[in-house]
């Protein structure tokens, strides 16, 4: 079996009495792409600084690459590793190509290779018009777009991206998921860390949730839904009254809607195969949870519990 690029087992961080993270388990492998979620203070930054070696766990274990990040070790490894951060700082009087050719020599590219590697990149992300302006004149979408290049420069092997998507138009972001997805194939793993959701569940492998510095969830969408028991909704037209007569299927529908069936995912197919076999179909949408809907659904039953729980019982929980 292969080791996973990164490796977080029970590690934690403390300040205090607060604990940022607790207990953090998981894995990434070569070649996927990770969706990292939840609201503000869940812990996304803070996983994202001890995967890059920022801080250090105050209990447990992080590996990547095979080392402890935040070790003398680990410096050679750097190099492969692209970050941006949620908000993205330059020098503001350089020009973006400088700004780019700079970062690209940090990353250990000789002078002859960083301005070609520079330019490349300023291209790729949209900006070469733009390229030897100062970046005190560029638009919040334009300094998005020069902290990506910066993030994709020599292909990283490991790539942290937080909030990427945001102050781009569509047409950047369709560009944007589009290298996500070429430097997959090209073998680069990617934790995608995003307030956006929709959009970006067809480009991620696993989807990871959290709250308050826990673990909610974590696993392909299929799992997910399946944990979360949502229902597949499915909308036969056409058919009239004929599906509050069908005794296979009436219990299956909405009181706000008799057109709408809520049917659980191990019965989608049964259910399918009846409205196929009635007279009058003339069409059918069938619609699965998305992932909105399953980061809606975990965040809900997480409230719920703390709710229930005294202040008490959730610190000695």
């Amino acid at each position: 079996m292969n080791t996973p690029l990164v490796s977080l087992v029970e590690a934690g961080i403390s300040y205090g009495q607060l604990d940022a993270l607790k207990s953090m388990t998981m894995s990434l492998n070569e070649g996927e792409v990770l969706g990292l979620f939840g609201h503000n203070g869940a812990g996304k930054t803070t996983m994202m600084k001890l995967i890059l070696g920022v801080i250090s766990p105050t209990s447990g274990k992080v590996e990547v690459m095979g080392m402890a990040p935040d070790s003398k070790e680990a410096w050679h490894c750097r190099s492969k590793v692209g970050y941006l951060p949620e908000n993205v700082s330059f020098y503001d009087q350089l020009t973006g190509l400088e700004v780019l050719t700079y970062f690209t020599k940090l990353k250990g590219f000789t002078n002859k290779y960083a301005k070609k590697q520079a330019m490349d990149l300023l291209e790729q992300v949209g900006i070469t018009h733009a390229m030897k302006r100062q970046v005190k004149t560029y638009s919040k979408g334009m300094r998005q777009r020069l902290g990506l290049a910066q993030a994709f420069i020599g292909e990283p092997k490991l790539l942290l991206l937080d909030e990427p998507t945001v102050g781009l138009d569509p047409m950047a972001t369709r560009d944007f998921y589009k290298t996500v997805d070429q430097l997959k194939s090209n073998g680069s793993s990617i934790i995608l860390c995003s307030h956006v959701l929709p959009g970006v569940e067809q480009h991620i492998d696993r989807a990871m949730i959290l709250s308050s510095g826990q673990l909610l969830a974590m696993g392909t969408l299929a799992e997910l839904r399946q944990q979360a028991a949502l229902p597949v909704v499915i909308k036969p037209s056409g058919l009239n009254g004929t599906v509050a007569q069908d005794t296979r299927l009436k219990g299956f529908l909405t009181d706000a809607c008799q057109h709408t069936l809520l049917v659980p995912e191990e019965e989608k197919l049964t259910v399918l195969k009846q409205l196929l076999s009635l007279d009058g179909l003339n069409d059918i949408h069938v619609e699965s949870a998305n992932l909105e809907q399953v980061y809606q659904h975990f965040l809900s039953q997480h409230e719920l519990l703390t709710n229930e729980l005294s202040p008490q019982q959730i610190k000695g929980g």
